[in-house]
This record gives C-alpha cells, sequence and structure tokens, in this order.
C-alpha cells in the first residue's frame, strides 16, 4: 500500500512511513549524497579548512592576515582563469592555451602601452578583443570541423606562445611605470572598509532573496521547499562567515580590489549559469548533446559562447598578471599556469566528463592550491614538494568525480 505524500514538503505521512526528520535518516541522506557526489562544495570546502588548519598547526603565521591577504592576492589572476575553465569543462570540453593567452595578453598591453603609446585602457581592450578572437576561431573548429578541443587547443598553445615572443620582441621583456593606473590598481587597489562591508551585506541580501524566490518558485511548481528556518539559518551563516573574513583582513591591507574582481565575476557567471536559459543550456550540452539538441538547445552557439568566455577571461587573467607584476615577459603565462587553473576548476569540484560543477569551484580550487603553495613556501619547501601535493590533490579530485559518476550512472 504506497503511502500518502505531502506535496508542499516531500515527506511521507503515513504512520508506517520512516521519519525523514531522524538523525539516523539525516546520516543516511548525507551518506547517499557524497556517494552521488551531491554535496555541492561542502567537501572541498571541508577539505580548504583541513589543509588551512594543518599549516597553521606547522606555522602559527599561515593565518595571519598578513599571508591571507597576499593569498588573495596571488589567487585573483589565476582565479579568473581558472573560472573560464570550469566553463569549458561543463560542456565537456578542455582548453590546453589559455596560459599562452594570458601570456599574449600581458605581452599586448606591456608593448603597447609602453612601446606603441596607447592609453593604458586601449590596450586592455585590444588584449580582451584578442581574446575574443581565439575563442571564436575555437568555437568555429569545434562545431564545423569537429576538431576534439584536446588537439586544437594544444596548437593553439604552441602558436599563441611563438606570437607571444613575436610581440615582446628581441628583449623579452617590458617593464610596465609604477605610475600607471593598472599596476597601482592591482598592486595596491584595496577596498575602502565601507565600500567593503556593503558589498557583504549586499551579496548576503540578494543570497536572501535569491533562497526566498526560488521557495516560491518550488512551492507554486509543487515541490519540495526549504523551511523558513533553514533559510534564515543559511543566510545567517553566509553573512557572519563574510563579515568576519572582511574584518580579519581589514585588519591588515584588506580586501584587494583584484581579488574583489574576481569574486564578482564569480558571482555573474554563477548567476547566468543557474537563472538563465544559456547557462541552462551549458549544463545540458555537457550532461548529452544529443538530448541537449532534441530540446532545442543551440549547441553550436553555446560552445563558442563558452571558448569565448573561456579566452576572454584568460586574457583577463593575463591583465591582472601584468599589473601585479608590472612587467610582461617570455615566462608570463608559461610553466604550469595552464595546468594549475584546470587542477583548480577541476579540485573545486568541475566533472571532467562535463555537465557537472559550478563557477564557485574556480574560487574554491584557487584557494586549495594558492594554500598549499603558501603554506609549503612557509615551510621553506620547494617547487617538487608543491607538484607532488598538488598532483595528489589532483588525482584525488578526479577519483571522487569518477566514483560519483559511476554511482549515478548506476
Amino acid at each position: 500500500m504506497s503511502l500518502p505524500v505531502s506535496v508542499q514538503t516531500g515527506v511521507q505521512t503515513g504512520a508506517e512511513g520512516p521519519d525523514t526528520s531522524s538523525p539516523r535518516e539525516v546520516v543516511r541522506g548525507i551518506g547517499q549524497r557524497l556517494r552521488t557526489g551531491e554535496l555541492g562544495s561542502l567537501p572541498i570546502i571541508g577539505a580548504l579548512i583541513v589543509i588551512w588548519a594543518v599549516f597553521q598547526a606547522l606555522n602559527p603565521h599561515f593565518l595571519s592576515s598578513d599571508n591571507l591577504v597576499n593569498l588573495t592576492m596571488q589567487s585573483a589572476s589565476t582565479g579568473v582563469i581558472a573560472l573560464g575553465v570550469v566553463l569549458v569543462l561543463l560542456v565537456g570540453h578542455i582548453d590546453l592555451s589559455v596560459g599562452s593567452v594570458c601570456g599574449l595578453s600581458a605581452a599586448l598591453v606591456a608593448v603597447g602601452s609602453v612601446q606603441l603609446g596607447w592609453p593604458v585602457a586601449v590596450a586592455v581592450l585590444v588584449a580582451l578583443a584578442v581574446g575574443v578572437v581565439v575563442g571564436v576561431l575555437y568555437g568555429i573548429l569545434a562545431t564545423r570541423l569537429r576538431l576534439p578541443s584536446f588537439v586544437f587547443t594544444l596548437a593553439g598553445l604552441l602558436v599563441i606562445a611563438g606570437l607571444q615572443l613575436k610581440v615582446l620582441g628581441p628583449t623579452g621583456s617590458v617593464n610596465l611605470p609604477f605610475e600607471s593606473w593598472l599596476v597601482r590598481t592591482v598592486q595596491q587597489g584595496f577596498l575602502p572598509p565601507a565600500v567593503a562591508y556593503a558589498l557583504v551585506i549586499a551579496v548576503v541580501v540578494a543570497y536572501g532573496a535569491a533562497l526566498v524566490a526560488e521557495r516560491a518558485r518550488r512551492g507554486r511548481a509543487g515541490l519540495p521547499v526549504s523551511a523558513p528556518v533553514a533559510i534564515v539559518t543559511r543566510v545567517a551563516l553566509i553573512g557572519v562567515a563574510l563579515l568576519a573574513t572582511v574584518a580579519y583582513l581589514q585588519t591588515n591591507r584588506g580586501l584587494g580590489v583584484a581579488f574583489a574582481l574576481f569574486l564578482g565575476l564569480v558571482a555573474v557567471v554563477d548567476i547566468l549559469l543557474r537563472r538563465t536559459r544559456w547557462g541552462r543550456g551549458v549544463h545540458a550540452v555537457g550532461g548529452s548533446v544529443e538530448s541537449a539538441r532534441r530540446a532545442g538547445v543551440p549547441v553550436r552557439r553555446t560552445y563558442i559562447s563558452v571558448f569565448v568566455a573561456c579566452s576572454t577571461l584568460a586574457a583577463l587573467g593575463g591583465v591582472l598578471a601584468v599589473g601585479r607584476l608590472s612587467a610582461a615577459n617570455q615566462g608570463t603565462g608559461g610553466g604550469d599556469l595552464y595546468l594549475t587553473a584546470i587542477a583548480a576548476a577541476v579540485i573545486g569540484g568541475t566533472s571532467l566528463f562535463g555537465g557537472r560543477g559550478t563557477a564557485w569551484s574556480a574560487l574554491w580550487g584557487v584557494l586549495i592550491i594558492h594554500s598549499i603553495n603558501s603554506g609549503l613556501t612557509l615551510l621553506n619547501m620547494g617547487a617538487s614538494e608543491r607538484y607532488v601535493i598538488t598532483g595528489i590533490v589532483l588525482a584525488l579530485a578526479v577519483t571522487i568525480d569518477t566514483l560519483a559518476r559511476r554511482n549515478r550512472t548506476a
């Protein structure tokens, strides 16, 4: 005999039904969500807390406000690039050329503003326009010729790296003057306390309004809804966490403009992915291209749009990088930057198989990677230890993602 189900709460109301509010059922539900990878960002946040606790125990300076401010400043450029990688991974593709695009963008800004006499703003716009062009080209190769993204972005990595060397010229390095507004903004720009707190309040209010709107929408559709006390609790926890973080950073230099820009981009992309037709199309294409096509999703336009967004964000990462270093050279965007950006996206919770992940994956992933780098630096360990530990963390993230995907499809 089937038991009646409350449409509004989704809880069985029959006398013989299980008590889903009991501790045993709560633990069982959490375990099920953990096995299927449906706990969202909670495992990643938990891993970040563990990493911070370990490094703080090994070096009391790790969680000092000075070190955390430095950590956020170092994370901004890589985080912006990782955000673009998240979008490409969501549709089941990859972009190996983001580091080269970053380097070319930095070279264009430096050479254009210093050697060619362009206004810095014009040089920045040119660099971003190049990112758009690269993304459109990748989108065409993926949709018209149906080439594997691994192949054409690897080729793009080499071609764009060559263009970067060509732009920099024989010297291979161009310095920006410290008086440049770009250098001053990225290196020394911090939000005034009043502005930082106002932004936190605005974010908390917007988050609460989004939860209330989501509850009303689900209620009208006859779906299970969250209890009001749960919404209030979530908003309160987010508010306290953000206010405490900003207050602690304010004991030093505060919240950097570059990192605030990164956070703003994450929030905007998150809204686009969750609240717009384009965002739903991105997830649909990543889940199943054929099903998305049958549902009327413009697959080609979706592919092109994510490649354009990825390359443009990589170019913006180059702008932030040249501003932070006040120079562009042959090493800008090179080395393991593209691997770091991809690792950050995956460690943050974005699936390599497409269809699963959020914009916040870029934030959590880049914080984990730069926390490891910062902690090992404070312990006087070198690049070898950093590569080993980051590789282990990446392998664990991919393993968890693979197991969760297997459980969902079983």
